[in-house]
């Protein structure tokens, strides 16, 4: 007997027969002797529409009021999962985030996890009752409910994985795992057995939407194992399905390079011919973190005059806030112009291999070169290399890179 967590998505429960098809794959768990608690994401498209209700009655809305309402996705489709569970003959309750409770900090529409009271929830799975939890929501310290932001239900459920010590996180996704790049752009991806928790965070980072960033940290904090698989797939419980983020130490055989993920949410900005002295770059990227821009990607030229061009990307929704931002110094800095390009795309090849394979950026760059793709930007970290390049290349980019580091399927 196993205790185990099932997160299902938007998609997974995107309609009534989808739901009865998630709790046919709850109730096999059941049969099969596990513990089972269900995380679920609202049914897809709702939160969309409750998000746009939010902003056309208002839209510098009240968080608290807008936590309030988009809260209510999650809890119709645990409501639901758990009447179709009961009809199935299956013993199972829903519940809500602060009837857990799951307790948050104050950050409505991004909160964080600060604890889960599990002791009700064993109890209840102890005597074989399933609990059908509502992701993405908590309750904070006065009380208000609160949301943990976009992909939240994933982090909802590797917390409770935490909290419960549960065997296995299992993410039900529309994809049957993960791979070492997006299948629609190389149809000779291949699906990954096992990724480590390093990887899968710098793949989530750098643009692969398999797993959201904040769960796969707290995976890797936590020690939670965690399974990527499809709900659209009839593999039985047991069955070695689906992707297994673990630690490294799991992993026998390291790949050099494990994947290829890309980004088009990238926008590039360069702060023309400022003074080349001490504190400049303190003064750019103080003034950019006080508007919440957030900076990836920096490289900086220096020219015999005496001056610098800063150059660095910040997400495409961040743009407005960084614009906002560098023209509110511009007088303290003395900067000449201020250039955007918003046609670039992030390339990234990950692999922990990385930190005993050398030449792994040279394969990098000279398999871009022979596609005469120009690097704009290089940033590099211990298992990661990145480059920005323009958008129009991405996938001959990605195509490439695929091949030049052997992991086309054969």
């Amino acid at each position: 007997m196993a205790r185990i967590v099932m997160k299902f998505g938007g998609t997974s429960v995107a309609d009534l027969d989808r739901i009865r098809n998630v709790a046919a794959r709850v109730k096999r768990e059941v049969e099969h002797g596990n513990q089972v608690a269900v995380v679920v994401s609202a049914m897809s498209g709702v939160t969309n529409q409750l998000v746009k209700w939010c902003s056309e009655l208002s839209p510098l809305h009240d968080a608290r009021e807008y936590d309030a309402v988009v809260a209510t996705g999650e809890q119709v489709t645990a409501g639901l999962l758990a009447i179709c569970l009961q009809e199935q003959g299956v013993d199972a309750r829903s519940w809500q985030g602060w009837q857990i409770p799951l307790r948050t900090d104050t950050a409505h529409g991004k909160a964080r996890i600060q604890s889960i009271e599990g002791d009700e929830l064993i109890r209840r799975m102890e005597i074989n009752q399933v609990a059908v939890l509502a992701g993405f929501q908590g309750i904070a310290p006065d009380n208000r409910i609160t949301t943990l932001g976009r992909g939240g239900s994933d982090t909802s459920a590797v917390a409770l994985a935490a909290a419960l010590k549960a065997d296995r996180c299992d993410i039900y996704t529309d994809v049957d795992g993960v791979y070492t790049t997006d299948p629609r752009i190389v149809p000779k991806a291949r699906k990954l057995a096992k990724i480590s928790y390093e990887e899968m965070l710098e793949l989530a980072s750098v643009g692969a939407k398999v797993l959201q960033t904040r769960s796969v940290e707290l995976a890797m904090n936590e020690r939670v194992r965690v399974r990527v698989l499809s709900s659209f797939t009839d593999a039985l419980p047991g069955e070695d399905t689906g992707t297994l983020v673990v630690d490294e130490d799991e992993i026998v055989e390291k790949e050099t390079v494990s994947g290829i993920a890309y980004s088009r949410d990238e926008a590039k900005i360069t702060v023309r011919r400022v003074p080349d002295r001490p504190g400049i770059a303190a003064t750019i990227f103080g003034a950019l973190a006080e508007q919440n821009a957030n900076v990836d990607m920096i490289v900086q030229n220096i020219s015999a005059d005496g001056t610098t061009d800063m150059t660095f990307t910040v997400g495409k929704a961040d743009l407005p806030r960084a614009r906002t931002a560098l023209a509110a110094i511009r007088n303290q800095i003395n900067y000449a112009e201020l250039l955007e390009d918003t046609d670039v795309a992030k390339i990234s090849v990950v692999g922990v291999g990385m930190r005993s394979h050398a030449g792994v950026a040279n394969t990098m760059f000279s398999a871009l070169a022979e596609k005469a793709i120009n690097i704009q930007v290089i940033s590099t970290s211990e298992i990661k290399v990145s480059v920005l390049i323009a958008a129009e290349y991405t996938e001959l980019a990605v195509r490439a890179l695929h091949t030049a580091y052997g992991l086309d399927a054969v």
